[in-house]
């Protein structure tokens, strides 16, 4: 079960909780954007880490890559709330940073630091 909740100075930021992972492959983020664009007119996304399947984290996968593309293609805004701190991969890590420099999508330690993130996006 997926409860949605709108934040951001004007709303436009939807908060995505699941007790189940929701985002697994491409046509799953797809279906995740056209809910939250049409259910509550939102551009900007929050999900938690435990809502991503951990084959994303995985990049010889190319699951994040592929993902991501769409967020991007989309022209929308993620920002995915978790702590990464436990990943050794030196390629996953300066996927983070590269994704952290730019403005589409995010990765947070904080729910706060994902709204700042996505305001100032």
């Amino acid at each position: 079960m997926m409860n949605f909740k709108l934040a951001g100075n004007n709303n436009d930021i939807c908060i995505i909780e699941s007790d189940e992972i929701i985002i697994t492959d491409e046509q799953s983020v797809l279906d995740l954007m056209a809910t939250v664009q049409y259910e509550k007119d939102c551009d900007k996304m929050i999900v938690y880490k435990t809502s991503v399947d951990e084959k994303f984290f995985d990049l010889k996968t190319k699951t994040a890559g592929n993902i991501l593309q769409k967020v991007i293609n989309y022209r929308k805004k993620l920002a995915v709330v978790g702590d990464f701190s436990h990943y050794t991969s030196s390629s996953l890590k300066d996927f983070i940073r590269e994704s952290n420099r730019g403005n589409s999508i995010f990765f947070t330690g904080s729910t706060e630091e994902a709204l700042e993130k996505l305001e100032n996006a």
